[in-house]
């Protein structure tokens, strides 16, 4: 009777429940906040606000109060008490708010240095809550996916602390242990899920480029530049501003003079030095440059550094007369200084530049024109807005040959007078194109022979430079002959475009049909050839005309004054006939000693 007492007491391995797992899908729980909640446009502030709402609300549906209004009792987290996934996402959330708490601090300790010692703390608190998140996803209540997500938590907020610390290799160390973590867990799931891993390595990787490049790199600058020009509004951006700044400021000692057309200039400001050196490099870095949203970007950068280039030559000329003639715009006698020719230098710079960007601003617009095949949420061009370009580019050429201190009738003269008459073609062109959507075609046909005009002259006038201008301006005498050709088409296409208008015209005259009977006052509007307007008896107007009834003219009678009762004037009538009859002596006497009767 043992044994089977003792098989009834003995516990089946199939009935004992198995222990429950978690899962924190911790980056994409945490972008979907950050999107949802102000990330998306930078909103530390209502970021922090929602991880403080969201730790409330978890703290009550759990039961999990840190003490009350009067009191706090923190409560520590324990692997024991992990009965629900959401005591993972305090620690988690709490993180959050810090870290960001710290970068709401780290934006305005530009200001306030003293806030940077502030966001120092912010930082190494949402370190203390990353390690404890990590350390209860190391549980045996956590899969394989949470505690690789945490771990890359943790290892981005200590390689965050480092980076902020200045400690290069520490923080390289972490950002490429999180790095690795992330792209292993990239391709272990969806393509889905694996383009937001992917994402969060693309974040890392500008990064560990800083980290490297301070660490000793010196291969990571192009690398740096590259990931710069694709822009954004990451924190890393103005590290990698001031990164460039400084690789520049070291070859600044080689570039100590400029030359241009036949001068050289010393160039004694350091602000101009880096300005030239990013010069220098623009033109490599706009052929590289991918879309043309980051080409425009390196343009409107390279144009604010001109203008903050030329402010510091102001200010270094403040003392020289010519200078003050030349803002007045009156003549000056002898040569300008130095340093005032390296300001019209850059004036010219600053000009040819504008002109260069509105150029491919053209190109791209030109793929937006009316008849093309438009992309869904592209804006269709107007010819109008081209020609308002193209106003811009013939103003800021002809700027250039006023400048203070070029030659007249030099060889940068000739070459703008001869641009000038190239874009002036386009520009007649596409006004051109504006007068044909109106169906103005005498307009349009004399607009096209001055775009003919122009061109030819233009064409001409590039083919008398030097062999080197003509090789620089060649895209410019390319685009023109292919206007040449294009606009001796449509010359004759308007042309006879205009002729079967006319005929159409015609068509739809000889289609009215008109009452004979009518009287021809009473159908001027309407054109055709009547056969009884030629005879004797042409009906002209109706003779004699019809009564036709018309408004009466209004008479008034001024009947108000037979209703209105005047007051009566007896009394004053006896009054004065007793006035002009006296009594006598005897009345007067009267009237002196008793006052008279009344």
């Amino acid at each position: 009777m043992a044994a089977p007492a003792e098989s009834m007491t003995e516990e089946n391995p199939e009935d004992v429940p198995l222990e429950k797992t978690y899962t924190v899908e911790v980056l994409q729980l945490v972008r979907e906040a950050q999107q949802q909640h102000g990330l998306r446009h930078g909103d530390f502030q209502r970021y922090r606000s929602y991880c403080s709402r969201r730790i409330r609300r978890i703290r009550k549906s759990l039961h999990f109060p840190q003490g009350n209004k009067h009191k706090v009792q923190p409560k520590k987290i324990t692997v024991e008490k992990l009965t629900d996934v959401r005591y993972l996402h305090l620690p988690l959330f709490c993180a959050e708010r810090a870290w960001y708490y710290a970068m709401q601090l780290k934006s305005e300790a530009n200001t306030e240095p003293r806030k940077r010692f502030h966001m120092l703390a912010r930082v190494r608190k949402a370190l203390v809550y990353a390690e404890e998140f990590t350390g209860l996803c190391e549980s045996s209540k956590c899969d394989a996916r949470t505690k690789l997500e945490s771990q890359a938590y943790l290892s981005l907020m200590k390689g965050g602390l480092y980076f902020e610390q200045e400690d290069w290799k520490a923080a390289m160390e972490y950002y490429t242990k999180a790095k690795t973590i992330y792209e292993k867990l990239g391709s272990a799931f969806s393509e889905d899920i694996q383009q937001l891993y992917l994402q969060q390595v693309e974040e890392i990787t500008p990064n560990l480029r800083y980290c490297a490049y301070n660490i000793g790199d010196q291969s990571a600058i192009d690398e740096l530049r590259q990931l710069r020009r694709k822009g954004g509004e990451d924190q890393l951006t103005s590290h990698l501003d001031d990164l460039l700044s400084q690789t520049r400021e070291k070859q600044t000692a080689t570039l100590s003079e400029v030359k241009w057309q036949g001068r050289t200039v010393q160039v004694k400001n350091e602000p101009v030095r880096l300005f030239l050196l990013n010069l220098q490099d623009s033109t490599k870095e706009i052929e590289s440059a991918e879309g043309i949203d980051s080409k425009i970007s390196i343009y409107e950068s390279l144009l604010k550094q001109c203008i903050d280039a030329q402010q510091v030559l102001r200010d270094t000329l403040q003392d020289d007369q010519n200078f003050k003639l030349a803002i007045r715009g009156q003549e000056i006698e002898g040569k300008i200084s130095n340093q005032h020719y390296l300001h019209t230098y850059l004036t010219f710079i600053r000009l040819s530049k504008t002109v260069e960007r509105n150029l491919l601003l053209i190109e791209t617009m030109k793929d937006y024109l009316p008849g093309k095949k438009v992309e869904e949420g592209h804006k269709i061009t107007k010819p109008q807005d081209l020609v308002r370009l193209y106003d811009i580019i013939i103003q800021n050429l002809n700027e250039i040959p006023n400048l203070t201190g070029l030659d007249v009738g030099g060889s940068l003269s000739e070459e703008t007078a001869v641009r000038v008459l190239g874009f002036k073609a386009f520009r007649s062109y596409y006004i051109a194109q504006s007068y044909l959507g109106a169906k103005k075609w005498k307009e349009t046909i004399s607009l096209y022979e001055r775009v003919l005009q122009n061109a030819q002259s233009a064409l001409k006038g590039y083919r008398s430079l030097p062999k080197p201008q003509q090789a620089q301006f060649k895209v410019e005498m390319s685009n023109l002959e292919d206007l040449i050709h294009t606009v001796d088409g449509e010359k004759y296409s308007c042309h006879a475009t205009s002729v079967l208008d006319i005929n159409h015209v015609t068509d739809q005259m000889g289609a009215i049909t008109v009452n004979p009977k009518m009287p021809l006052i009473e159908r001027l509007e309407d054109y055709a050839e009547d056969s009884s307007l030629t005879s004797k008896k042409p009906n002209l107007v109706s003779f004699p005309p019809d009564f036709e009834p018309i408004p009466c003219r209004p008479l008034f009678f001024d009947l108000a004054l037979n209703h209105i009762d005047l007051p009566s004037l007896e009394e004053h009538l006896e009054q004065k006939q007793k006035a002009a009859n006296p009594k006598g002596l005897t009345g007067f006497v009267k009237g002196w000693l008793w006052g008279g009767s009344k």
